[in-house]
């Protein structure tokens, strides 16, 4: 067993003590949010508030539609990508939000 990334992993869990503990310890970090409408956004974490309003920077920005296919009514899922310098995030369209993946060195 890997002693340091055990104690590297307890250190992690132990900072987190509160659900918004999470998106600070991401602070300056790549992540990834989940948004309505089938949204998602990669990018650099800035700034954030109690409401999940947040400020990335370098964003990429995921749209996924699907659209029906007028003779064969099969469904037909189209992504649409764009780039983003910087960009606010309203919180109230949030759903998820995922630090870095963190890789013990």
């Amino acid at each position: 067993v890997n002693k340091m990334a055990d104690e590297h992993d307890q250190h992690t869990v132990s900072a987190v003590e509160e659900p918004l503990d999470l998106i600070r310890l991401s602070l300056d970090e790549k992540i990834y949010v989940k948004l309505r409408n089938d949204r998602e956004l990669r990018g650099r974490l800035h700034a954030y508030d109690q409401h999940l309003n947040m400020i990335l920077g370098e964003v990429e920005e995921v749209i996924t539609t699907v659209e029906l296919d007028e003779e064969t009514f099969e469904e037909m899922y189209k992504t649409t990508k764009r780039s983003i310098p910087m960009l606010f995030v309203r919180g109230d369209g949030v759903i998820l939000v995922s630090p870095p993946l963190r890789v013990a060195t």
